[in-house]
């Protein structure tokens, strides 16, 4: 495991809230101590996992990119797919973002809504394998409208009926569509939160490439050039749904109307009435306070490593307390006190400081009011090396996540099987760092502290306090745009209350392929209690929700083809238990992915034109349109998706990577190769996958 120092001083510059709740702030006191929580793993084979919800009964829905919706149940240990929508997937678009109504499963009235943020397919143009030379998924870089209309695409916000164990697909109701320029990298993410009084929050990413400003900000305003490349025509537009937090009420037949008090009312010429916070780049993740109404919102930042008085300042990634509509600065200001300098792309040539009290937006590709509102000055910021005001956040690469507030409750804390998080952290809103791997607390009076240093967070995409008091975290560990090993789905426990340790559990089989009839030898070696405690065990091989055994090692044969999670669920006589599975698939072979071009570590040059080749070894005949490669720029700990084509072989063009120095950045070449075989007879799918890195000419 990996250890940080704990940190418990005050910062320069305190964290903006109410002086009451300053005036209200507990002593300073160290936090509990980290061996009183214990992290218990849910699944881990989440896929490329990207958000998370808590059900009130504890169970878990999870989402992945490529569009599945995973539910965890506690109760029986086991892992379903609750639902797998057909998604587009291009960069980094696909399903993102999962919450649940307020009132779910409370009332009289029954509601069992949950809301989807995905990319619905419609007809945006994908790569044709059958010609490997060229890419008829990338939108061009430049162009007429009729060469980029193809790519005019949507993000949707829809909501489904959970019934059961099951999204059911077929009662959605489509909510909200976001307009967005497909084909092209990025920044298409969201998030979803409600407050207490039902109203929903939808936080949109700018939609914009940023790897052609040198890492400063895209306004990039000459004609036939991708709109992809302004921000202003987004972030900076006030009659333009992205780079925002939207607010709305949904009503009872999916219809929604608008809140009091978003930023521009309703009839505005040139707004839209949907907009609560503007000025965004990529608000990620966002949380919501319901006992104050506080919006907690994190941003991520541009790439450049050092301030440029003809372009502007170094990136900065923020974290602000959001309590009534405004523009926080996105492209013309970094924060209210560091603005950029209007830059022509055409020639190249720098212009004044835009005006942070009172920008203007004259892009052509303006569709809004060109007076903006002043800029908001957020409650925290920093860059990659040391901040000044808040040194507390160490340095690194810039991934801010927005996390919960506690909300403590001293009912999560009797029982012998209590997990519920002490009252130290109650009010106490949590950030997040994707690429630091690390949680901080923002206490009162702007003190930050580390929480659970000695514990790891493996890039944590998603964080949330669940019904019983304990912290899921959704991991999404060390990779790029698949399932990485560190990847899961995990439970944060405090057991202070009690001392008592839940279990942790191993299992293994003696074959996890074969045809039917298979006859598998499954054993609980390696299981522990740190307790010692005398441990119950029950297997269920077929995932049908009984148990098969209560034997430590035990056997089962599998009559019928399918893919099974055999899961192995353990229990101490207090009733903590925890719960792991391994998988089986009888009848299909899962693929064999490899990537024989380019190799591991390869040499090559940004710009340069890579051929591919992919090999894949299954039992069913090959099919290569059903194999994607992912190019992605590989950041530090991160990466930013290019392009995906299509084809056994083919070809990729990389690009430049402005805002980056190759000869000095930690940049890599990453190509991540997937297949799907159609599955056989009835059986699911399976997927193979294969990744390379290359190194970068110095």
């Amino acid at each position: 495991m990996r250890a940080r120092t704990a940190i418990a001083a005050v910062t320069a510059a305190a964290i903006l809230m109410p002086a009451a709740a300053a005036q209200a702030a507990e002593t300073v006191s160290a936090p509990p101590p980290d061996d009183r929580f214990q992290k218990v793993t849910l699944n881990d084979h989440p896929g490329e996992p990207m958000d998370l919800a808590v059900l009130p009964d504890s169970r878990v829905l999870h989402t992945t990119r490529k569009g599945e919706v995973w539910l965890h149940d506690p109760k029986t240990g086991l892992n379903t797919l609750a639902a797998d929508l057909d998604v587009y997937q291009h960069d980094e678009e696909g399903l993102q973002s999962i919450a649940l109504s307020p009132g779910f499963g409370q009332g009289s009235k029954k509601d069992d809504w949950v809301y989807l943020y995905y990319s619905p397919p419609l007809d945006t143009p994908v790569d044709d394998p059958a010609t490997p030379d060229v890419n008829e998924g990338d939108a061009p870089f430049t162009g007429s409208a009729e060469d980029f209309e193809p790519f005019e695409g949507l993000i949707r916000l829809s909501r489904f009926r959970l019934s059961g164990d099951t999204l059911d697909l077929r009662s959605e109701q489509r909510i909200l569509d976001v307009p967005v320029d497909r084909g092209i990298c990025c920044h298409v993410g969201g998030d979803i939160v409600f407050d207490a009084k039902g109203n929903l929050y939808l936080s949109t990413g700018d939609d914009t490439n940023p790897f052609f400003s040198d890492g400063y900000t895209p306004i990039d305003e000459r004609p036939g050039r991708n709109p992809a490349f302004d921000a202003q025509r987004s972030s900076g537009n006030t009659n333009d749904l992205r780079g925002k937090i939207l607010r709305i009420k949904v009503n009872d037949n999916g219809s929604y109307s608008i809140p009091s008090g978003n930023l521009f009312r309703r009839g505005t010429p040139g707004t839209r009435p949907e907009i609560y916070v503007m000025g965004l780049r990529n608000p990620f993740r966002i949380e919501l306070n319901r006992r104050n109404g506080d919006l907690y919102v994190a941003d991520y930042s541009p790439d450049a490593g050092n301030a440029d008085p003809a372009r502007g300042p170094a990136g900065h990634g923020k974290w602000t307390t959001v309590r009534k509509a405004g523009n926080y600065g996105w492209p013309y200001c970094s924060t209210a006190r560091l603005p950029y300098i209007d830059y022509d792309f055409a020639t190249g040539t720098s212009g004044e400081a835009f005006d942070c009290a009172a920008p203007v937006n004259d892009s052509p590709r303006n569709t809004g009011r060109r007076e903006l509102p002043p800029v908001v000055q957020p409650d925290v910021w920093y860059t990659y090396g040391p901040s000044a005001e808040f040194p507390e956040l160490e340095t690194g690469g810039i991934g801010p996540m927005a996390g919960p507030a506690y909300a403590f409750d001293p009912r999560n804390t009797r029982g012998r099987d209590a997990v519920g998080w002490p009252r130290y952290y109650d009010g106490v809103p949590l950030f997040y760092e994707w690429t630091r791997d690390y949680v901080k607390a923002f206490h009162p009076g702007g003190r930050i502290e580390d929480v659970l240093p000695s514990i790891v967070f493996d890039n944590p995409m998603d964080l949330e306090f669940g019904p019983d008091g304990a912290l899921y975290v959704l991991e999404y560990g060390d990779g790029y745009f698949r399932e990485n090993p560190d990847a899961q789905l995990a439970r944060i426990d405090y057991i202070g209350h009690t001392g008592n340790h839940t279990p942790v559990p191993v299992a293994a089989a003696s074959a996890t392929a074969g045809r039917a009839p298979l006859t598998v030898r499954f054993t609980s070696a390696g299981t522990t209690d740190a307790d010692g405690d005398r441990l119950r065990y029950a297997w269920d091989f077929d995932a049908d929700g009984r148990v098969d055994s209560r034997s430590p090692e035990a056997s089962f044969t599998y009559t019928e083809n399918g893919l099974y999670n055999a899961t192995l669920r353990v229990s101490d006589p207090s009733g903590r238990s925890a719960s792991t599975s391994v998988r089986i698939v009888v009848g299909n072979d899962a693929p064999v992915v490899e990537i024989l071009r380019p190799a591991e570590g390869d040499a090559f040059s940004f710009g340069d034109v890579v051929e591919f080749e992919v090999r894949v070894t299954d039992d069913q005949p090959i099919d290569c349109a059903r194999v994607t490669v992912d190019y992605v720029l590989g950041h530090d700990d991160h990466g930013h998706p290019q392009t995906t084509a299509r084809g056994c072989t083919g070809s990729i063009q990389t690009t430049e990577p402005g805002g980056h120095d190759p000869e000095n950045d930690e940049l890599t070449g990453v190509f991540v190769a997937n297949y799907t075989d159609p599955g056989t007879g009835g059986l699911p799918e399976l997927t193979g996958t294969d990744q390379v890195v290359l190194q970068p000419t110095r």
